[in-house]
């Protein structure tokens, strides 16, 4: 079962249920966006990108932060997807992540471009 998240009931009131690419999506983005420390039970969990998007800018951090989230990516998800690539950009007070895997099972890579923060 993929659930959606957030968490939302639908029309029936059950639990709403996400489509596989939407649950694919959502949950790297959950890996993205979470700290390591942020989840009770799951400590380690997360990628910590969020700490590195106030880090000085270089081609190191840079490089730095792709090791990072490919690593938590692959640590987290690989029952789910393998990943390709991760390029991550902080412009102003926006951080991008374009993410390129491929999910289990299948022989297409997709790319997802996720976004957090908002232009000041």
């Amino acid at each position: 079962m993929n659930l959606n998240f957030a968490y939302q009931f639908d029309g029936r009131g059950r639990t709403q249920q996400a489509a596989l690419t939407d649950y694919m999506t959502q949950i790297i983005e959950q890996v993205l966006f979470t700290s390591p420390g942020e989840r009770v039970n799951l400590p380690d969990f997360g990628s910590g990108l969020l700490q590195l998007a106030f880090a000085p800018n270089s081609p190191e951090m840079a490089a730095a932060t792709q090791f990072t989230v490919q690593a938590a990516l692959q640590k987290w998800l690989a029952n789910y997807v393998t990943v390709q690539s991760v390029t991550a950009t902080s412009v102003e007070a926006v951080l991008s992540v374009t993410v390129a895997y491929t999910p289990v099972n299948t022989d297409v890579t997709q790319v997802q471009t996720f976004q957090f923060g908002a232009p000041s």
